[in-house]
């Protein structure tokens, strides 16, 4: 078969990218190394609940065309997303706002949290703070960055926040209303149904090939693929008249693992999911998202997941999501975006450029934290880009 595009990856990214080149009447064909579609936003059923297999995903956006373009394919709830926090035995809504505060320091009105917060700012202030500790006392002062910042924050990333550059919290929103709302977005809700259905009606019509790796594809089958740092530059593919052929590839994947490292690893956080079905309990939690901000609770929360479209119905499951660092063969999740990994990223990015009819997309394959919506804008940007 000669087709227009191979896409590598059966995620958001890839599945957007595929409907708008069927919709110009390419022909395209889709693999993913893992066994089922949606990437991360794959939701599997259980007694008509479904589970986010890989985290929490709300969709939330300003942009009123990304949203109208997803509602093509679902219909979304009207669920806010609105997580509490568990510090020892105390219970705070996030994000920081009136209710936060209230609760911590049992108060009511805006100007007295404003002149607790003032008050801390002052006395920890650093005219340049030189690491992420510095950076939040001097947003949020002592209190919130005790009790809901530093354990949270260093379990995340796996090291003391003394350690951590002051970039990764520029800000912290601080809100002096009562609103649990943890996005001002003006968009946002769950797809009744689940995510992986919006994948599946993406897909449609585009051939996929799942639990298929891409190398591994284009050295088994012959494959025909342009560009040289995947697999021909490294002489595993010998010419050949066998296989499909593809005038271009979409690559979602990781950037440096397409060129096979040969500029070293770029850094990436990964996670750990320990799901549990609780056929006898009906309500864990009452809330979808609780956050563990102690760093000695090993996770960083627990999902409920009936709770993001208001289920009532007999049994519950839970997900404690804790995080890990990353090596090769785990799955990365979060972009670590510092300086020495930006640089590195820029010259992977050359390399990229001399790629002839290879395109990267992606979070992994741009090295960058998307939300769902950004993800949509960026494939409809370049799919647009290739019409």
């Amino acid at each position: 078969m000669k087709y227009d595009y191979l896409i590598v990856g059966a995620g958001l990214f890839g599945a957007v990218f595929a409907r708008e080149m069927k919709r110009a009447g390419k022909k395209c064909l889709c693999i993913d190394k893992r066994k089922h579609l949606g990437g991360n936003v794959y939701t599997k059923e259980w007694q008509g609940i479904q589970v986010h297999k890989y985290g929490a995903h709300i969709f939330h956006t300003s942009d009123k065309n990304v949203w109208e373009y997803v509602n093509q394919f679902a219909e979304f709830n009207h669920y806010v997303n609105s997580p509490l926090a568990v510090y020892g035995e105390e219970l705070y809504n996030l994000p920081f706002n009136m209710n936060t505060f209230s609760k911590m320091w049992g108060i009511r009105t805006p100007a007295q949290a404003l002149e607790i917060i003032e008050r801390q700012r002052s006395e920890c202030a650093v005219a340049e703070p030189s690491n992420l500790e510095e950076q939040a006392l001097s947003l949020v002062g002592r209190d919130v960055y005790e009790k809901l910042v530093k354990g949270y924050t260093e379990k995340q990333w796996g090291r003391d926040c003394k350690e951590l550059p002051a970039f990764i919290i520029r800000r912290l929103p601080v809100r002096f209303t009562y609103d649990n709302n943890y996005f001002t977005d003006r968009y946002q809700g769950i797809p009744i149904g689940g995510y992986t259905a919006i994948v599946e009606k993406l897909l449609e019509g585009t051939p996929v090939r799942l639990g298929v790796d891409y190398r591994e594809f284009v050295a088994s089958t012959g494959a025909k693929v342009p560009g040289r740092g995947s697999v021909n530059c490294s002489g595993e593919l010998e010419s050949s008249d066998r296989g499909d052929s593809f005038e271009k590839v979409l690559y979602t994947g990781m950037i440096d693992e397409y060129f096979g490292y040969a500029l070293g690893e770029l850094q990436y956080r990964s996670l750990r999911f320990e799901e549990e079905v609780l056929p006898e309990c009906d309500n864990f939690q009452g809330n979808a998202v609780v956050n563990y901000t102690e760093r000695k609770v090993p996770y960083t929360r627990i999902i409920e997941h009936k709770h993001f479209e208001f289920g009532t119905g007999k049994g519950t499951v839970i997900t404690r999501e804790y995080p890990a660092e990353w090596k090769r063969g785990d799955e990365p999740y979060y972009p670590i975006n510092d300086e020495r990994n930006n640089a590195l990223f820029a010259e992977y990015q050359k390399l990229a450029e001399q790629e002839q009819n290879v395109l990267f997309g992606g979070r992994l394959g741009q090295y960058r934290y998307y939300d769902m919506d950004k993800v949509i804008a960026s494939a409809l940007e370049l799919a647009k880009a290739q019409i």
